[in-house]
């Protein structure tokens, strides 16, 4: 019988605490694919120091590094990376802010971000809400002694859904469908999972969300303001 021990929560954890390397984890949040030399640029060192940043991630598994040619490209290794990460925010202290450039940066991520494929932030909590006010989806008790509800997609969300272009059927079956992270600045639900990346995707498709010009940002343009107001009935007030 194969019996595992208890993780090793130090080891992951020292890897992802040095500073330089919580800057790539977190430039590669949104679920994108990034060179070294960018990921150097966002942890603020050289590329001959990324290097050994980068070994240590894969090391720990925490990346994966895709080849295209004589080209390396690094992501987050799984989406189970992006919830970790998301969920160290929620009991870390916010890091200080000395620059406008850095002001202008923290308040656009608090308003509409990606974590890893899905909508996060005010503007992703504000469609979780909507789902649920709309009986798209509807919380169920996970039936132990977490407390934590299980989201379940009703039959009339799914013909909802269906009619705005999200194929449910067809989401992916190497993950859950209807996930949710705690968002770190909320401190409420948004929707990840299979469901939470094909809405996303669909937004995108529709250009009701662009992406911002800093990593994981994405910006509500004027035709997703209409779009969400007209289709899931979200106040204008959320939408800010």
């Amino acid at each position: 019988m194969d019996v595992r021990s208890e993780a090793d929560i130090a080891q992951v954890a020292a890897v992802i605490g040095d500073p330089s390397r919580a800057k790539v984890l977190l430039a590669l949040a949104g679920g994108g694919a990034l060179p070294a030399s960018a990921l150097a640029a966002e942890a603020g060192v050289s590329n001959s120091t990324i290097s050994g940043h980068l070994a240590k991630l894969l090391d720990a598994r925490l990346l994966t590094v895709e080849l295209d040619g004589r080209h390396r490209y690094y992501r987050l290794a799984t989406t189970d990376v992006a919830r970790a990460l998301e969920q160290l925010a929620l009991i870390a202290r916010p890091l200080p802010v000395r620059s406008l450039n850095a002001d202008t940066r923290a308040k656009a991520l608090l308003r509409a971000r990606l974590c890893y494929d899905h909508l996060a932030g005010r503007l992703g909590v504000a469609v979780m809400s909507a789902l649920q006010e709309r009986h798209i989806l509807t919380a169920e008790p996970a039936g132990d002694d977490a407390g934590d509800p299980v989201y379940v997609l009703t039959p009339p969300g799914h013909a909802e859904l269906t009619a705005f272009g999200v194929d449910t059927e067809r989401l992916p079956r190497r993950r859950a469908s209807v996930r949710y992270c705690v968002d770190w600045a909320e401190r409420r639900h948004h929707l990840a999972g299979g469901l939470g990346a094909a809405l996303t995707a669909r937004m995108f498709a529709l250009e009701w969300l662009r992406h911002g010009r800093y990593r994981r940002v994405v910006h509500l343009t004027e035709a997703g303001r209409a779009g969400l107001a007209a289709t899931f009935g979200i106040p204008a007030d959320q939408l800010a």
